[in-house]
């Protein structure tokens, strides 16, 4: 009897892990590198121990974030103390950030590459000789090596790439529900607490042909759900394209059942971005805006580019023409020299909008920001920093109730994404992104369904599904 070639290749195939915190363009990051790797013939596996390269796909948005990334590389070093070939690998904004710095902290970190780098990975990682590991208690009792400053560069790999947008290149999609489709890289955005634009460069737009290219693929694989993501999605242009026009032919893709878009700036959401969005059925009737601020002067000093009073008439103008229309929103509070005055003007501003969902934080300072550049004592303590950003959650969660238990009793389609925590039970997500738990099992992800909203936490739903009717002849 032949033998399959390929059982009888003896030599073993290496394996990839790719570990993903922040935002969905992260996420999609994740998925464009594992998918790399699977080209270059890597198995990727679900877990660290299994794997002989392991990447930890970073944020740099938040000290918080980071200082989690570096907890989590350290206990990563564990396995190459027993393994001293794996390759630990660190990507994305703080690998671009930091640079050598994090080699010079962690020296057992084999390689570190920034969000433009990813296009040569599997021969990045073939070229290099992994580094040493250090035994937790050693590195305890003293302090780290000091690396040369030749050695910590060969391990990073920072360049921008100016036309780098990753087209051509296979993408290994974790979800059959939902395809984060990247159409933005960079930003052209100077916020003064935002350190995007410095990890991420200048905005690059792709070309729409292939967006959509893309998007039939992932309809064609089965997938309901497509998210287009940017920093600033909605500036996006690319000759006589913009968003508006990129919306509209990526929600009339046959086949595609939801559309979503995310994260806009409030300066180029326009009249014409509203009329796609109340004309197209399949984008979603939801809309995350981010304002951060809710008083002028602190709006001036964050470089927002736009009043309190033009954020305003926005969602006035998408309210008008979607009556039913979900808002969500970014809030940062005790930015530098924010003035209790300042941060009671957000709390009014969060009660005249009423957001059904806000993701709420307090200033973290980042270095290489303009906002670092500001006068020491206009930084807020850290104890008011957070009694103002508990209020703020305070207010917010009661206006969300507010607005969830008004929806109880209604009948929403409802797109089932994963099994719940409680038994028996499927979460899904409705067109204007509510989260619903009810009765179901595993097999069903990717429908979906009718739901009766029977209640609500406050922040998510408990529902009931209403069988299809079934037309007797």
């Amino acid at each position: 009897m032949d033998v399959p070639t390929r059982v009888m290749n003896t030599s073993r195939r290496k394996k990839a892990y790719v570990e993903t915190y922040g935002c969905q363009m992260n996420v999609a990051d994740g998925e464009l590198m594992q998918g790399i790797l699977a080209a270059a013939d890597y198995e990727i596996v679900d877990a660290p121990e299994k794997a002989d390269v392991i990447l930890v796909n970073t944020c740099a948005i938040r000290e918080h974030a980071e200082q989690r990334v570096y907890g989590r590389v350290g206990e990563l070093s564990r396995i190459k103390q027993q393994r001293p070939d794996v390759v630990i690998g660190v990507t994305g904004c703080m690998a671009q950030r930091l640079g050598e710095q994090l080699v010079q902290r962690a020296p057992y970190v084999d390689l570190v590459m920034g969000p433009d780098g990813y296009r040569t990975l599997p021969q990045v990682i073939g070229g290099l000789t992994p580094a040493p590991a250090e035994p937790l208690s050693v590195r305890n009792r003293r302090s780290l090596p000091v690396l040369s400053k030749e050695a910590a560069a060969q391990r990073t790999h920072l360049d921008f790439v100016a036309h780098e947008n990753y087209e051509g290149l296979e993408i290994r999609r974790a979800s059959k529900v939902t395809a984060w489709v990247p159409i933005q890289r960079g930003c052209n955005y100077r916020c003064t607490y935002c350190i995007v634009p410095y990890v991420r460069g200048s905005e690059k737009n792709r070309d729409p042909r292939h967006i959509l290219d893309e998007v039939r693929s992932i309809v064609a694989q089965g997938v309901p759900e497509v998210v287009l993501l940017g920093q600033t999605v909605n500036s996006y242009e690319h000759g006589d394209w913009d968003f508006p026009r990129l919306l509209r032919e990526v929600a009339r893709v046959d086949g595609v059942r939801r559309v979503r878009f995310t994260s806009p700036h409030p300066n180029d959401f326009t009249p014409q971005l509203v009329e796609v969005m109340a004309q197209e059925p399949t984008v979603c009737k939801q809309l995350h805006l981010p304002v951060q601020s809710g008083h002028n002067r602190t709006l001036k000093r964050m470089l927002r580019r736009y009043t309190v009073e033009q954020y305003l008439e926005k969602i006035e103008l998408v309210r008008n023409a979607i009556p039913d229309i979900a808002l969500s929103t970014d809030i940062i509070v005790a930015f530098p020299g924010e003035t209790h005055e300042e941060y009671e003007a957000t709390l009014d501003l969060m009660r005249t909008v009423r957001f059904d969902d806000a993701y709420m934080y307090k200033y973290s300072l980042r270095d290489g920001t303009p906002a670092t550049r500001l006068p020491a004592h206009e930084f807020i303590d850290e104890a008011e920093a957070q009694a103002r950003l508990e209020q703020l959650i305070e207010l917010h969660r009661s206006i969300q109730a507010e607005i969830n238990r008004a929806q109880v009793g209604q009948t929403m389609e409802v797109l089932i994404e994963r099994a719940a925590k409680s038994a028996g039970d499927v979460l899904g997500r409705t067109d204007s992104n509510k989260v619903v738990a009810f009765y179901g099992t595993e097999a069903r992800i990717g429908e979906f369904a009718k739901v009766l909203l029977t209640g609500t936490t406050g922040a998510t739903f408990s529902g009931a599904e209403i069988p299809e009717l079934v037309r007797v002849a």
